[in-house]
């Protein structure tokens, strides 16, 4: 138990699980792809709850025991846990707080003219392109729209707005 949370504490750092390790720690019990999968995946929910939520390990214990798990295992999956909690709750901290980035702006007014048998209108539209980068694959992605002269004066209230309140947060 212990080894086989270690390899998923090892793929909740950002780590590759090494499966080579994972068929030999689970041969001895018999354990076929699927069971080894479903194993994996309920540590995998188990482990990071726990590290989300900032369970301590005796907590951690004592609710796993009251679930079913049979102390020796719920006690060799809390040791590896405490050992590896703030560096994981760390690593959930840096992957959590990744913002895209506005990476440029580019825009145009332009005039449609109507008419109407009465007179004619011309109303203005905002043109927008914003190009956003993704921090996670390095890569620009480009969004163009174009909204009324009224909506754009609401986008740009509310974006000031927002722009307001996160600088009162930084502060």
């Amino acid at each position: 138990m212990k080894l086989l949370c270690a390899q998923v504490i090892k793929d909740l750092l950002g780590d590759e699980i090494d499966y080579e390790k994972v068929h030999k720690i689970t041969s001895d019990a018999k354990y076929e792809i699927g069971d080894v999968k479903a194993s994996i995946a309920a540590l995998t929910f188990i482990l990071s709850s726990a590290v989300k939520h900032n369970v301590d390990g005796d907590s951690l214990s004592n609710e796993l025991q009251q679930l079913g798990l049979p102390k020796e295992h719920s006690t060799a999956l809390c040791k590896t846990y405490e050992g590896k909690r703030d560096d994981v709750r760390q690593k959930f901290k840096e992957q959590s707080f990744r913002v895209c980035k506005l990476d440029g702006v580019d825009w145009r007014v332009d005039y449609v003219v109507s008419s109407s048998s009465l007179q004619e209108v011309n109303e203005p539209n905002v043109q927008l392109q914003l190009r956003i980068a993704n921090p996670d694959t390095e890569s620009v992605q480009t969004t163009a729209f174009t909204v009324s002269a009224d909506k754009f004066r609401v986008l740009l209230s509310d974006l000031k707005e927002i722009q307001r309140q996160v600088e009162s947060l930084v502060e």
